[in-house]
């Protein structure tokens, strides 16, 4: 049964709380990963301890218990795909660009990274039907949305960005964007087979959790094992963020579509990580004109796509 439609407002306020935790645990997973010299040790922490979470939650909620039944009865009768079950792969993805790279280019490079891969990959998936919204038309507000979400990429790279950054630090980012739409678009479609943004979380979680124990162990035989574990209890909040922000995407995409919920988390990424970088500053912090001009592109490009272009001109 589809999922019923939150109002525009509620939903694209939902996407913007999103942004607002996946900067917050940006900067936590990339500090740990930093603090044991080892990111992809980090982001399996993080991933680990947001499945012991979601899996305690799942337990307790009648939700949850409903959801998993309708996810086991409809694995059994081949209801739902195997492919729905692998948003934990971007998943895993995006955590591990998080260790390894947040602790050295900051939150705001890390987003803006992030940006142009979400709001191409979101305009695709979008175009095809890919999210559980179904097929979203791609009109002139949608398309000058997407480009002002590029454009505050641009501010992100210019001046000495690139000289004083490894590339791959940019790189993975960009990949990491396009399997968040991706892994938002594929969360949606699984909450609406089975009926929980809880059940489509918990499978997020016990996927990426497996791929990154794998990543993890490869990381150790190769380099040996991380350094001393920090005693600071905020810097093992990363998984806890990545549950609220998972359910939360996977409740309000089927309102909003994937881009518009990509460019709403992108207003409350960079906003959330300007204040982040000037409180717990990176090695690559964009300067204070950089960083307002990305939050202000961010927020033009989601009031172009959300507004009711449609209505206002019947008006």
């Amino acid at each position: 049964m589809p999922a019923p439609r939150l109002p525009l407002t509620l939903a694209v306020g939902g996407a913007v709380l999103v942004g607002v935790l996946t900067a917050l645990q940006a900067r936590v997973n990339g500090q740990l990963g930093v603090t044991i010299g080892d990111g992809i040790v980090a982001a399996f922490i993080s991933f680990a301890s947001g499945l012991v979470l979601v899996v305690l939650l799942s337990v307790a909620s009648p939700d949850g218990r409903r959801g998993y039944r309708r996810l086991v009865r409809g694995l059994r009768e081949r209801g739902i795909p195997g492919w729905m079950l692998l948003g934990g792969a971007a998943g895993a993805l995006t955590t591990a660009t998080q260790g390894l790279a947040v602790g050295i280019i900051g939150v705001s490079l890390f987003t803006v990274g992030a940006v142009a891969g979400q709001a191409v990959s979101g305009l695709v998936l979008d175009r095809v039907g890919y999210g559980p919204a179904g097929v979203v038309a791609v009109t002139v507000p949608r398309l000058v949305g997407a480009a002002l979400s590029i454009g505050a990429v641009a501010f992100a790279l210019s001046g000495d960005t690139l000289a004083t950054v490894p590339l791959w630090m940019l790189v993975l980012p960009l990949l990491a964007g396009a399997g968040i739409a991706w892994q938002q678009a594929t969360n949606g479609r699984l909450r609406a087979r089975v009926g929980s943004p809880l059940t489509a979380t918990l499978v997020n979680f016990i996927g990426g959790t497996a791929i990154l124990a794998v990543a993890a162990g490869a990381s150790m035989a190769v380099s040996g094992p991380p350094g001393p574990f920090p005693t600071d209890p905020l810097l093992y909040l990363g998984g806890a963020a990545g549950v609220v922000y998972i359910v939360l995407s996977a409740a309000v995409v089927g309102s909003t579509g994937v881009l518009l919920l990509g460019l709403g988390a992108v207003v409350g990424q960079l906003a959330t990580s300007v204040l982040i970088d000037a409180l717990w500053p990176a090695v690559g912090n964009p300067g204070a004109l950089q960083a307002a001009a990305m939050v202000t592109l961010a927020l033009l490009s989601v009031i172009v796509v959300s507004l009711p272009w449609g209505r206002m001109r019947r008006r």
